[in-house]
């Protein structure tokens, strides 16, 4: 039951006459041939108009009036972008998605960013703004979580990286690199019959990617998920201003000392008296931990001819099905054997309903092979492959915001360029590069 009109309402001559004080019906009226604003319960207001002079009802389009639903706007489901910062330890990935899992939330993307202790989760969800509230309130009571923040409703930098490989024939190959100029790519790996070509942008740009490259037939797709970092604000009401020291040379007389570091050394390690000499030289990190082997380094996973322990980093590629939990039950299996996750990234896979997850574990070639054993028998794993003993190539994409004012600008954008990144976002006291 509807009522249609026209966008100009006029009175009917031949309609009934209201009678002199009673209240008008309040009618809802929406051009004929479109659905009501609101799909939720109707409230019907009139239902016949008053008796006429010969006291017979005479009757009248039933007025309804669509009332909105009380959260109809907070019930709505949208893309969330959540970025939890937590202190690293062991287990803290299977504990996140955990909390996701018990309320049957699918995780669309997973992107884990570590930084010596600490790591940076980009998540992205589908679900309400309500219940994506007490998502992040149960978040936050997590032990070493420090900061959980929705990216959804602020202005955000957004990037993911891509590594597809194609079946293309020699013939096809001029059409294929005509598109690697067009989206900017770039061709990482090239054989007789196959290529790959790594694709940076953002969501939206991979999805174009994707479905211009789907006639030539895609092999393989790892994709790393979306990262994001928060948009910065102009003005001196911005957060990151008061932290570059070197930025702003006033502030630096104002920053607490640590009398237990101020002593200077000299090259060799010995103390020494504070050094006159200039120069751009400043200290990485403290001598005492050169004997450390710190799994974040470059270099960790090369092993030495005298290192006995066996240890690297051991890359993994696993083929899951994309359904609500898979993420909690496989990161499960590397924290019940106390594996302390490097990097995981999780991304839709070459096969609709198929998510690849890539990670990265350090561990020695025995207990690999047991974790693999383990993963093998989820039933939501397709595919296991340990690629750390094989060619493959590798890809990393970073979002690093850094705090400097405009006159030491130029300086960061000289070593953007050196190390051929891009700056994807500017305001007048930080720098976000790419």
């Amino acid at each position: 039951m509807s009522v249609a009109s026209s966008h100009r309402l006029r009175p009917s001559p031949s309609g009934p006459a209201r009678r002199p004080g009673s209240a008008a019906p309040r009618v809802a009226f929406w051009p004929a041939g479109a659905s009501p604003p609101y799909r939720g319960r109707c409230t019907v207001v009139a239902a016949a108009a008053a008796a006429g002079a010969g006291g017979e009802a005479s009757s009248a389009p039933v007025a309804v009036s669509a009332v909105a639903p009380a959260g109809a706007a907070r019930d709505k489901v949208r893309r969330h972008t959540i970025s939890v910062f937590v202190g690293d330890e062991s287990g803290m990935i299977n504990r996140i998605a955990g909390v996701f899992a018990r309320r049957g939330y699918n995780i669309e993307s997973l992107a884990v960013g570590l930084n010596k202790d600490k790591a940076l989760f980009t998540i992205v969800v589908s679900g309400t703004d309500r219940v994506l509230n007490q998502v992040i309130e149960q978040l936050n009571k997590l032990v070493n979580v420090l900061s959980v923040e929705d990216l959804s409703k602020e202005p955000q930098v957004e990037r993911e990286l891509m590594l597809i490989k194609l079946n293309v024939e020699p013939d096809q190959r001029p059409e294929v690199m005509v598109l690697v100029d067009i989206f900017r790519a770039k061709v990482v790996d090239i054989s007789e019959k196959t290529l790959t070509m790594e694709v940076a942008g953002d969501p939206g740009k991979i999805a174009a990617v994707q479905r211009n490259l789907w006639k030539f037939g895609i092999k393989e797709i790892c994709r790393t998920g979306k990262i994001a970092l928060r948009r910065e604000r102009i003005g001196a009401t911005a957060r990151f201003w008061r932290f570059s020291a070197a930025s702003y040379p006033d502030l630096i007389d104002a920053l607490p000392k640590n009398p237990l570091t101020s002593v200077n050394r000299t090259v060799n390690g010995s103390f020494g008296q504070p050094s006159n000499a200039g120069g751009d030289v400043y200290p990485v990190e403290s001598y005492e931990s050169l004997s450390v082997n710190h799994v974040l380094d470059a270099h960790w996973g090369v092993l030495d001819d005298d290192d006995a322990t066996g240890l690297r980093s051991h890359t993994l590629s696993i083929l899951v099905n994309d359904c609500p939990g898979v993420l909690n039950i496989v990161t499960g299996v590397f924290a019940r054997r106390g594996y302390n996750i490097q990097s995981l990234a999780v991304g839709p896979a070459e096969k609709e309903g198929i998510s690849r997850i890539t990670t990265v574990v350090p561990g020695t070639v025995e207990s690999i092979e047991k974790l693999v054993q383990q993963l093998y028998k989820l039933i939501d794993v397709h595919e296991v492959h340990d690629i750390t003993h094989s060619p493959f190539a590798e890809r990393e994409l970073m979002l690093i915001k850094v705090s400097v004012n405009t006159a030491a600008r130029k300086e960061i954008l000289d070593i953007a360029e050196i190390f051929r990144a891009k700056p994807v976002d500017v305001s007048d006291h930080t720098v976000t590069l790419q």
